[in-house]
């Protein structure tokens, strides 16, 4: 399946012109599942003369709002998805400066949730569409709210190593933050049409953290662990009718395992389960003493609890299995296919406990979808370095990339 585990996913070419039959293709599931809007002949229509005339064409509002909910009920890798329905879609194809970009960033994280309100909504902000011949605003940024990877000069490194490259790209950028912090919440990244580097501190209003304690064990808040609660994907291409949206940053809530189980325990992140295992007493001489299960079920307990006891929205994986299994049968019924990649559905802990462990699915590329390119993958790891003046020569005043900083005041 394209885009999937080895198979490299669509090739996107941002100079071509908008695919008419794809248009054409969404533009009739969207008048299927929307009947009282009419025969859909004279929109096609127009879509047609105004691809001919311009390469692209212009989503209506309730296009838009449906193209988005769409793709997200097509996404194969997330087991939430029986909620696409209550997607807030934001309409910003009109925001196109850095500065601005910024500002929606930050309102769209205070819009999903905020710790005063203890609610947290699944959120899309749509900016402007890819025009072939014209470039765009991009973020580098893989998530709205990371940590960064500090290293010190012993070779530790402070914080989540899986952003050790790109803050160390951002610190060439003249970034600093703070190196002693293990949850030093990264800036965003504006990449301007003229190549031009914006890097925007988040304000602290904007980025509702969640500190991590345990039922049973006091020893646990002593770890000084952290989470944030908002999970906003920043770095996927929107794709709807033949049109792409390269910013479209999209949240939804946290599964517990997400973060008990891959964010805080993974080995090539924050590597907690020794530490968890060993404040435990268990035996870690040996994998039979089957210490690492025993850690990874109290990491999550402490996850849950905490977020519970703060009024952040959190599922289980027991329970939004379920509600996966739900939203097949509701699919079925709707007469739809539900493409669906078992390595990603069944959860990283205690998966054969699960539903969806005893089943296979429909692995397909349906559109409308989110795509992850490999330049995005990459900025969203290492950002890209800044061009020195040497490295330009003979280049023409045009093409020279501008560094603009602008550090916000966390407050």
């Amino acid at each position: 399946m394209p885009g999937y585990r080895d198979t490299p996913g669509p090739q996107w070419d941002p100079h071509s012109p908008a695919d008419p039959a794809e248009a054409e293709e969404f533009l009739d599931l969207y008048h299927q599942e929307h009947p009282q809007r009419g025969n859909p002949r004279a929109r096609l229509a127009a879509v047609r003369d105004e691809i001919a005339a311009t390469g692209t064409y212009t989503h209506t509002h309730a296009e838009l709002v449906f193209g988005a909910r769409v793709a997200w009920r097509n996404a194969s890798r997330c087991i939430g998805r029986l909620y696409w329905r209550s997607l807030v879609v934001r309409d910003l194809r009109r925001v196109v400066a850095p500065d601005e970009i910024c500002e929606e960033l930050v309102r769209h994280l205070r819009l999903a949730g905020q710790p005063e309100r203890t609610v947290i909504r699944p959120v899309i902000s749509v900016f402007a569409p890819n025009v072939p011949g014209r470039p765009g605003a991009r973020l580098w940024n893989e998530q709205l709210i990371r940590y960064a990877g500090h290293r010190h000069p012993d070779g530790s490194i402070v914080g989540d190593p899986r952003y050790l490259a790109f803050t160390e790209t951002l610190q060439q950028y003249g970034w600093r933050g703070k190196p002693d912090n293990a949850f030093d919440v990264l800036p965003l990244v504006i990449e301007g049409p003229d190549g031009g580097v914006n890097v925007y501190e988040l304000p602290e209003h904007a980025v509702w953290e969640v500190p991590i304690a345990h039922p049973e064990y006091r020893w646990f808040a002593e770890l000084g662990l952290r989470w944030h609660a908002i999970p906003a994907i920043s770095n996927m291409r929107l794709s709807i009718g033949g049109i792409d949206y390269p910013l479209a940053p999209f949240n939804g809530w946290y599964l517990g395992t997400e973060i008990g189980a891959r964010n805080l325990a993974d080995p090539d992140r924050y590597n907690l389960l020794p530490v968890v295992a060993r404040r435990l007493g268990l035996d870690t001489s040996t994998d039979r003493s089957l210490w690492k299960d025993r850690a990874l079920v109290e990491l999550n307990r402490a996850v849950l609890f905490s977020f519970d006891r703060a009024g952040a929205r959190i599922s289980d994986h027991h329970t939004e299995s379920e509600r996966f299994l739900a939203h097949l049968t509701s699919e079925e019924r709707s007469g739809r296919a539900t493409p669906a990649d078992w390595s990603w559905i069944v959860p990283p802990m205690s998966g054969a406990t699960t539903g969806v462990f005893h089943r296979y699915y429909t692995e397909a590329d349906q559109r409308p979808a989110f795509y992850l390119d490999p330049e995005a993958r990459e900025l969203g790891r290492r950002g890209r370095s800044p061009i020195t003046p040497e490295a330009v020569d003979g280049r023409s005043p045009a093409h020279r990339p501008s560094l603009r900083r602008w550090f916000g005041r966390r407050s």
